[in-house]
C-alpha cells in the first residue's frame, strides 16, 4: 500500500510541474500586461464614476475585473504601437523618441543595447553561419545550444569569431555570452521556435534532429 501511495505521489507531482510551471509563466506574463495596463484603468474608472459610480467602484474594487481590463488595454495597446510604427508617421515619431532617448546618457545604452539585440535576432548572420548553433559549453565534451547574434575577425590572427548567446533553461531571458570561434560551432537547422521550445521544456520537445558535431571537424579517435 505504501508503494503504491508513493507510486500515485510521485506521478502526480510529475503531472503537475508542468502545469504549474506554464501557470507560472502566463501569471508573470498576465501580471506584467496588467500592470502596465492598471493605471489607465484607473482613470477610466474614476471618468466612469462620475456617470455611473457602481461601474466605476467595480473598476476600482473588483481585482480581476481591474486586471483583465488592463490586460486587454495593453494588448491593444501593443497592437497600435505595431500598427503606427509600420506607418510612415510613426516611424517619424519613432525617430524623434529615439533622438530625445539618445540625449539620456543611462537611458539610451539600455533602449540601444536591448534594439540592437532584437536586430540582431532578425537577420541572419554573416559569414554563412546559421542563427540556431551548438557551440562547446561549458567544456569541449558537452555542448549547449546557443544563438548567433553577430559574427567579426579577430585582429591578431585573422580568426573569424561568433559571438554566440546561449540562454538557460527555463527562463531563456537570462543567459551567457559567449565568443567562440565560428570553425568550433556546429551549425543547426533548427528555426528559432523550435530552439526556444528545446530550451524552455528542458529539452523534453524537440525537432528530433540533431547534428552533434561539425562534419567539417573530425571526431576524436576517428583521424587516420
Amino acid at each position: 500500500m505504501f508503494r503504491h501511495a508513493q507510486r500515485y505521489f510521485l506521478t502526480g507531482i510529475l503531472t503537475a510541474i508542468p502545469i504549474l510551471v506554464t501557470l507560472a509563466v502566463f501569471q508573470f506574463f498576465l501580471g506584467q500586461l496588467s500592470n502596465f495596463g492598471r493605471p489607465t484603468v484607473r482613470v477610466i474608472a474614476k471618468s466612469v464614476g462620475e456617470y455611473s459610480p457602481t461601474l466605476g467602484r467595480w473598476l476600482l474594487e473588483v481585482p480581476w475585473l481591474q486586471s483583465t481590463i488592463a490586460v486587454l488595454l495593453t494588448v491593444a495597446a501593443i497592437y497600435l504601437l505595431g500598427w503606427a510604427v509600420s506607418r510612415i508617421v510613426g516611424r517619424r515619431v519613432l525617430t524623434l523618441l529615439e533622438a530625445l532617448l539618445a540625449r539620456i546618457p543611462l537611458v539610451t545604452k539600455v533602449y540601444g543595447s536591448t534594439k540592437q539585440l532584437i536586430q540582431a535576432f532578425q537577420r541572419k548572420p554573416e559569414g554563412g553561419l546559421q542563427r540556431v548553433v551548438l557551440i562547446e559549453f561549458p567544456h569541449k565534451d558537452m555542448k549547449a545550444v546557443g544563438f548567433v547574434t553577430q559574427t567579426f575577425v579577430d585582429t591578431t590572427q585573422g580568426m573569424e569569431l561568433a559571438a554566440v548567446y546561449v540562454p538557460t533553461t527555463p527562463n531563456p531571458t537570462s543567459g551567457y555570452l559567449e565568443i567562440v570561434p565560428s570553425d568550433r560551432l556546429v551549425s543547426l537547422d533548427w528555426t528559432m521556435d523550435e530552439a526556444m521550445t528545446f530550451i524552455i521544456s528542458g529539452g523534453t520537445v524537440s525537432p528530433g534532429r540533431i547534428c552533434f558535431t561539425n562534419p567539417a571537424v573530425p571526431v576524436a579517435g576517428t583521424e587516420g
